[in-house]
């Protein structure tokens, strides 16, 4: 009897730990999406990950000059210049447009953060030739802009797609910097995997 009892629950334990198996590695294989789908998804992230990238020149920038990190009033201008130069756009994509740079804003305060938490630790003195506001972080910042802009308009449709979503995520753990265990990553894609 007790032989019985103790086949029955093992072989239950091997269907649980079976199904678990095939959920795993469907949850894991690559989406079926076009392929002219998948390279405008991963020309957006190479781009966010070049705005991310641009981050730790402002880090380092306002670790020198003791700016804020946090610079509300700036981001507003920002992102009513932003606003207002999408002339042919309806409301409800500059209110979209709006929610993804302030994503990407708030993803890289997250990386400047953390390496200002890096170097306090540190006891890091300033840097010796810090990239500049004027001269070297905003025209980067402006070249990016509207190849975002123009990129993840191309994208959008896609995105409408769980597929492509799913695409988007799995290419943003490659793609995008890992920066604060991933959370800036996970920050500057959120938006775009809110689409439905």
């Amino acid at each position: 009897m007790k032989t019985n009892k103790t086949n029955s629950l093992l072989l239950l334990l091997w269907k649980v730990l079976a199904v678990s198996l095939l959920l795993s590695a469907c949850q894991s294989l690559p989406t079926d999406i076009p392929a002219a789908d998948q390279q405008k998804i991963d020309r957006l992230l190479t781009l966010m990950d070049q705005r991310l990238n641009v981050a730790v020149m402002v880090a380092q920038s306002k670790w020198n000059s003791g700016a804020p990190i946090n610079d509300p009033v700036r981001e507003q201008k920002i992102l009513d210049d932003l606003s207002a130069s999408l002339t042919s756009a309806s409301e409800d994509e500059k209110a979209f447009m709006r929610r993804f740079f302030q994503a990407q804003f708030d993803a890289g305060k997250l990386i400047q953060l953390d390496l200002h938490a890096q170097w306090r630790r540190e006891k890091r003195e300033r840097f010796i030739a810090p990239p500049d506001l004027a001269r070297d972080i905003r025209p980067e910042l402006d070249r990016l802009t509207p190849l975002l802009i123009d990129t993840l308009s191309q994208t959008l449709p896609s995105l409408k797609q769980a597929a492509a979503r799913h695409y988007l995520q799995q290419r943003s753990e490659i793609l995008l910097r890992g920066d604060v265990s991933g959370a800036a990553r996970r920050e500057a894609v959120r938006v775009l995997l809110e689409i439905r």
